[in-house]
């Protein structure tokens, strides 16, 4: 079985016709919220699947039924969001998009505890989670951050998608440059150890991805499962421990309960803010998301919007290039 042929650069022809909807966020809604909201969903800032230009937000996904490409304009007037989407997947894409946007997430549950989360909770009332029904296209990025930095990750992501990834259907002229839906699941399988090697991910990391795949129908099964079940399906594969699983699961499945333990930063941010004590872990991060139990990750998003952050005293994760080994 040979390795999969990289899919050739092609774009779609202006013929391409658009799947509408428009689509009434609940109140309040601003349409900086978009972006807001979303942002958790781009890899980096040349992330091939996620686009912001001209106003309009772009993703390019990988559905039940097939590659879509989905394009989100915020009508300020009428407080609406207006959504084209285009490819097999259009549909699908569409009848999510209250849920992508946050329609099933219950922001009325939450209660600040402190006066830093009450601040940025005033401060930030469009804020939901994304829920976006995919759970290996949150799964694959997140195992390529394990261990390494975020420009290491984003930069692997960008380039296997751009050499294996299907180019995003849409209308030429109007579809931002470049833009690929990640590959297949048998795609992903096939692509050689050297390919890996050159995009800076490492043997353990592309094992997990293979595992990750070779049984993406049984993942994906955890969208629809309660944050429990859901955890405990994807850390029975081997190379998924809690911290992959949660940074899937908050996108996947808009799990507002859904804390990533075990991030070099996040428990000292977290600690710092709202404590000021340098050195914060895990324990002590828990400790004091205690009151927000059911909330944790909604606390930690709120948190990190205030940009309160410990005074940096030590140098910076040193960055790892294998593909020159």
């Amino acid at each position: 079985m040979g390795a999969p042929t990289p899919p050739a650069v092609r774009r779609p022809g202006p013929e391409a016709a658009a799947a509408v909807r428009r689509w009434t966020p609940p109140e309040p809604f601003e349409p900086r919220d978009l972006p807001r909201n979303l942002r958790v969903l781009g890899r980096g800032p040349y992330d091939p699947a996620y686009r912001v230009a001209g106003g309009a937000l772009w993703r390019a996904t990988r559905t039940p039924c097939g590659p879509a490409t989905l394009c989100l304009v915020p009508d300020a007037a009428a407080g609406q969001v207006v959504a084209e989407a285009w490819g097999p997947g259009a549909e699908w894409v569409l009848d999510g998009l209250p849920a992508l946007l946050g329609a099933g997430d219950d922001p009325s549950a939450f209660v600040p505890r402190h006066r830093l989360v009450a601040e940025a909770h005033r401060r930030r009332p469009g804020l939901r989670l994304v829920r976006t029904g995919l759970v290996l296209e949150s799964l694959i990025p997140s195992i390529l951050e394990q261990k390494v930095t975020t420009d290491e990750a984003y930069r692997a992501w960008r380039l296997l998608l751009r050499r294996y990834g299907e180019p995003a259907p849409g209308p030429v002229g109007r579809l931002p440059e470049g833009m690929r839906v990640m590959p297949e699941p048998r795609t992903w399988a096939l692509i050689p150890s050297w390919e890996w090697h050159r995009a800076g991910v490492d043997g353990k990391r592309s094992a997990t991805v293979l595992r990750a795949v070779s049984r993406a129908r049984r993942l994906q099964e955890a969208a629809g499962m309660d944050l429990a079940a859901a955890v405990t399906r994807l850390t029975a594969i081997p190379g998924i421990g809690p911290w992959t699983a949660a940074e899937t699961l908050q996108r996947s499945n808009g799990a507002a309960d859904a804390v990533t333990v075990g991030d070099l930063h996040l428990p000292g941010t977290v600690v710092y803010a709202l404590t000021g004590e340098r050195d914060g872990d895990d324990a002590r991060m828990l400790e004091l998301l205690a009151p927000y139990a059911g909330q944790r990750h909604r606390a930690t998003r709120l948190i990190l919007a205030t940009g309160r952050r410990p005074p940096r005293r030590a140098p910076r994760f040193p960055r790892g290039d294998i593909a020159r080994l």
